[in-house]
């Protein structure tokens, strides 16, 4: 008698994005490419790695020193403290008055789902979860999978063809009290100083709980400190917060993800309890982190020389990428594609929107082999001297042939 599978009733999950880098693997066309990796490229077409990472992951892998024991329970504590630094600057209040702290976790995504599992147990009460960010982000499925009902919503104004502030007031405002709001990727949103008076104000009246995102500290605008300079509002403020801050893509350590927790507290005592609890979740989730990323990280931000070797190369990285976006639309100027193309250098980051419909995207991808997303936000370090006239031409040849984005 056959034996039937504890399996029979499990359907196929849908598609993920990453169908579309499978659809681009077989693709047998010579010219295809891939506008679409997460992970910033070199202009050889290799993943990006900053070169003082390269010495320092050779110098530790050449340490007899090293014992390989597992970490503790949250994490390395000598990259915590040089991260919080990195975030929020050496002299900032929260450190000096010892009210920030960290759990060391498996990824910028770890730090939500550490994150999540807090919040479903001690906020009960806010079981509503608001995302706002500039790109549809994986967060809403980890809120998601845990029972939290949860809105997202994008700065972005595909019509106007750019970022639009209000969006973040507007979505304040409707919020229920006491909710959950997540705010990511705000390289973009610039607020006035009215506009940050008037968030702040609504975000205290409601008690809504802030939980940031900073995948890629330095990479908007090349400057670190000007990256997360929205921070200081929340803290000037005496907002209580989580954040979640990735390192790996500002060092190009992409298969060792490590990530942080980061909570602020109202003061030590509040600080030291929610991390003994955070630490009782992370013995359950993973229980100890790998090291060898954060190893990396640790001994380039504490040596100051290796620092700001660093420093260089992310900076010079940046400019690399606001270089390309001026060629793209100088080209598609020379070319006389219809439409204004500011909005491409009026974005910061390497990840922007062409400003594309749905139709000239499938267009790219179907007729020219230029694999983009859907909502046409591409990687601009995927961009360069080999292949820019090659997309520039197409996404002429795109809005030509079909109308309606300009």
């Amino acid at each position: 008698m056959p034996t039937l599978s504890v399996f029979l009733d499990v359907p196929l999950a849908q598609k993920l994005e990453g169908s579309l880098l499978k659809t681009y693997k077989q693709d047998n066309c010579p010219n295809k490419m891939f506008l679409a990796y997460k992970v910033c490229m070199s202009n050889k077409g290799q993943p990006w790695v900053s070169s003082v990472v390269r010495k320092t992951r050779l110098q530790i892998a050449q340490d007899p020193s090293l014992n390989y024991e597992y970490m503790p329970v949250m994490g390395m504590k000598s990259f915590i403290q040089a991260s919080l630094k990195l975030l929020f600057g050496r002299h900032n209040q929260v450190i000096v008055e010892n009210r920030v702290g960290g759990v060391h976790t498996v990824g910028d995504n770890g730090a939500f789902q550490l994150g999540a599992q807090f919040l479903k147990i001690w906020r009960q009460d806010s079981q509503a979860v608001y995302i706002i960010s500039s790109r549809k982000e994986p967060h809403g499925l980890v809120f998601q999978d845990m029972g939290f009902k949860v809105s997202e919503y994008s700065f972005w104004d595909p019509k106007k063809l750019r970022v639009d502030p209000n969006v973040l007031l507007n979505v304040v405002e409707q919020a229920p009290h006491g909710c959950i709001f997540v705010i990511g990727n705000t390289g973009d949103c610039k607020l006035t100083q009215s506009q940050w008076a008037r968030l702040m104000a609504s975000m205290k009246r409601k008690q809504i709980f802030p939980f940031f995102d900073i995948p890629y500290q330095g990479l908007s605008t090349g400057d670190l400190e000007e990256d997360t300079n929205f921070l200081q509002y929340f803290v000037s403020q005496g907002f209580e917060f989580f954040c979640s801050q990735s390192l790996s893509k500002t060092f190009g350590i992409y298969d060792e993800g490590v990530g942080i927790l980061v909570v602020v507290a109202l003061n030590n005592q509040l600080l030291l309890c929610v991390l003994s609890q955070l630490m009782t979740l992370t013995r359950a989730l993973w229980l100890n982190s790998p090291s060898r990323g954060a190893r990396i990280i640790t001994s380039i931000l504490c040596n100051p020389a290796l620092q700001g070797e660093w420093k260089h190369s992310l900076k010079g990285l940046v400019e690399d990428i606001m270089l390309t976006k001026e060629k793209v639309k100088e080209k598609l100027r020379l070319l006389g594609t219809p439409g204004s193309w500011d909005h491409i250098t009026d974005q910061s980051g390497p990840h922007s929107y062409l400003g594309l419909n749905s139709e000239q995207v499938e267009y790219l991808v179907k007729e020219k082999h230029i694999y983009i997303p859907k909502d046409g936000q591409i990687n601009f370090t995927c961009i360069n001297a080999c292949n820019i006239d090659y997309i520039t031409q197409s996404i002429n040849e795109a809005v030509l042939s079909i109308k309606g984005s300009q």
